[in-house]
């Protein structure tokens, strides 16, 4: 009984590329089709999806009615000149700051959006 409780344990945890291997095997040594192989895989691509996201990109959608202070906010928080600052803002949908914790994608949300701009995490 505990040998077949480990090989559960093995096969719940094979990689995507451990399961396609096993298939390949299954099917080319001994004749047999698993069907079974996509449902491991669908399971095992849902857990991997599941896991928490890190890193946002900060994007403004649009400067709103208060271009002015968009711009200025933007120029601060990314450090770019005031022409870069315009570039962005007038590029908009643009990206303002990328790879940034969630915290700190949260907190430059906020000060866009009291600015007057509309923002998007991604």
């Amino acid at each position: 009984m505990s040998d077949l409780k480990n090989l559960a344990e093995t096969l719940v945890n094979l990689t995507v590329k451990d399961v396609n291997e096993l298939a390949a095997i299954l099917k080319d040594e001994y004749g047999i089709e698993p069907a079974a192989a996509a449902v491991v895989v669908a399971a095992g691509g849902a857990g991997e999806a599941a896991e928490e996201k890190t890193e946002f990109d900060v994007i403004l959608k649009s400067a709103g009615a208060s271009k002015l202070a968009v711009v200025k906010l933007v120029k601060d928080l990314t450090g770019a000149g005031l022409k870069e600052a315009k570039d962005i803002v007038d590029g908009a949908p643009a990206p303002i700051k990328q790879g940034v914790s969630k915290d700190e994608a949260e907190a430059l949300k906020k000060q866009l959006e009291e600015a007057g701009a509309e923002v998007e995490l991604k």
